[in-house]
C-alpha cells in the first residue's frame, strides 16, 4: 500500500501581504524589519534566509482545525521582506528543514491537540510527518522549532483540504 501524500501549508500569502502594507501583526505590534540575518526560517517561502536578505519578524497565530480554541497559539516568525515566490502548498517536506529536528503538533477537527502528537530527530523527517497524519482523527499537523517552539509550516493529507 502507498504511502499516504501530504500537502505543506506555508503562511497565506494574503496575510503576508497585509502584515508588510501595514507594518504591523494582528494585534497591531509594529513589525521588526531585519537587514541581514542569514539562517532563519522563512515561513512564505519555506527555506533558509540567505545574508543580505531583508527580513520581517512578526507574531502570527497559526489557523487551527475548528477555528478558535484553547490550544491556539501566537509565535514570533520570519519572512521576506518583499513578496516572494514560495507556492501557496508543497507536496513535499522542505528541502533545506529535512534535516532539522521538529515538533509535529496534530490536531484533530476541533483544534485540540491529538496524542499523536511527536518528535522527529531530523532523520525520516517525511516518514514522521506521513504517520502522525495517517493517524486516527488526526486532521492536520504543525511542525514546530524545538528549541524556540515556533511555528514552521502547516500540513495535512492530500485530498482533505481540496
Amino acid at each position: 500500500m502507498p504511502s499516504p501524500s501530504f500537502l505543506i501549508h506555508p503562511i497565506a500569502g494574503s496575510l503576508l501581504d497585509h502584515v508588510r502594507e501595514s507594518a504591523r501583526d494582528a494585534w497591531g505590534t509594529p513589525v521588526e524589519e531585519l537587514t541581514d540575518a542569514p539562517g532563519s526560517p522563512l515561513r512564505c517561502c519555506l527555506r533558509n534566509s540567505r545574508p543580505g536578505e531583508r527580513l520581517i519578524l512578526f507574531g502570527y497565530a497559526p489557523p487551527i482545525p475548528g477555528g478558535p480554541s484553547p490550544y491556539q497559539e501566537v509565535g514570533a516568525v520570519f519572512a521576506h521582506a518583499e513578496s516572494c515566490d514560495g507556492p501557496p502548498q508543497w507536496t513535499t517536506y522542505p528541502d533545506e528543514w529535512l534535516h532539522r529536528p521538529q515538533i509535529l503538533r496534530a490536531y484533530d477537527s476541533r483544534g485540540w491537540i491529538h496524542p499523536a502528537t511527536t518528535m522527529h530527530d531530523g532523520n525520516e523527517a517525511e516518514t514522521a510527518l506521513r504517520e502522525v497524519l495517517s493517524a486516527p482523527g488526526v486532521v492536520e499537523a504543525h511542525s514546530r522549532n524545538i528549541t524556540y517552539g515556533c511555528f514552521m509550516f502547516a500540513a495535512s493529507l492530500a485530498g482533505l483540504d481540496e
